[in-house]
């Protein structure tokens, strides 16, 4: 054993006495020590692009998630929002005796729009509903909303001004009976009052409910936008609608010049036939 470590010992001695040696040693550990410096500058310098990275696929996802909460919520309120009902118990079989007045309209269509008064014809803003056997019925509000204003017109009875979200108004006109407060809130289908007769409408309905619903205050026909969600209700063109009253007027204008004409030319003609008439009868007496 001792022998051995005598052995192991000079060999160490050899070694360590090799000129080589030592400047490998100071290699070796030069290169550890560079090594260890390079790859802590790396470490360094990737720390900020690691952060960065790690940041952004955090606000990735962070943005996917509202994004997605966003659309949700979009999704949730186009479902919560109501549609415009009829002013009427769903059950209820009702017709629609006077229509709103549409400048696009057929004939048939604007002559069932205008309401007879003293003799005079107007158009309709809304639409008139009424029942068969003309009996009394219960007027349901079309829209949650605040009752803004109750009022008892001259001609048109007891009106009832409903405000509800969108810019939308309800106007329920020829109430026999309010059953709502002014500045209480309805829910959609609650109780308005009862249906029941005005100076304005006695000669085209009889007992009925006059409805009307505007939109940032311009009546919009109901008929089509009922059972559409509120958001699709959207005003006409007034610029359009004012050029095609001035077109009709137009017509009317020109019809009226052509009748006028034509009569005047016939009065022309009989006077002419007349003069002829009289020259004739003239040379017969001088004959």
């Amino acid at each position: 054993m001792e022998e051995n470590k005598n052995v192991s010992k000079k060999s160490w001695k050899r070694v360590f006495k090799k000129k080589w040696f030592f400047p490998a040693v100071y290699l070796a550990v030069a290169a550890l020590l560079l090594t260890g410096v390079l790859w802590y500058q790396n470490a360094i310098n990737q720390a900020p692009n690691i952060a960065e990275d790690m940041e952004n696929q955090l606000n990735d996802l962070a943005g996917g998630d509202q994004e997605g909460q966003d659309q949700e919520d979009a999704t949730t309120v186009m479902q919560q929002q109501e549609v415009l009902m009829m002013p009427v118990p769903e059950d209820l079989q009702v017709e629609i005796v006077t229509k709103f007045y549409d400048y696009g309209a057929d004939a048939a269509d604007q002559e069932q729009a205008l309401i007879l008064h003293q003799n005079k014809f107007y158009q309709s803003d809304g639409i008139a509903i009424s029942t068969s056997d003309q009996q009394s019925f219960d007027v349901k509000a079309s829209l949650s909303g605040k009752i803004a204003e109750i009022e008892q017109d001259p001609l048109l009875g007891n009106v009832v001004k409903m405000e509800h979200e969108e810019g939308l108004t309800t106007y329920y006109a020829s109430l026999g009976e309010v059953l709502v407060e002014e500045g209480s809130q309805l829910k959609q289908g609650e109780t308005i009052g009862t249906a029941g007769q005005n100076m304005m409408g006695k000669d085209n309905g009889g007992v009925h409910v006059h409805f009307e619903v505007r939109k940032d205050g311009i009546p919009v026909n109901p008929e089509n936008f009922i059972n559409q969600p509120i958001h699709k209700i959207v005003a006409p063109d007034q610029s359009e609608k004012d050029k095609e009253a001035t077109e009709e007027d137009t017509d009317q204008g020109t019809e009226e010049n052509a009748d006028e004409n034509e009569n005047k030319q016939e009065d022309e003609d009989e006077a002419n036939e007349t003069d002829s008439g009289n020259q004739s009868s003239s040379a017969m007496e001088h004959a």
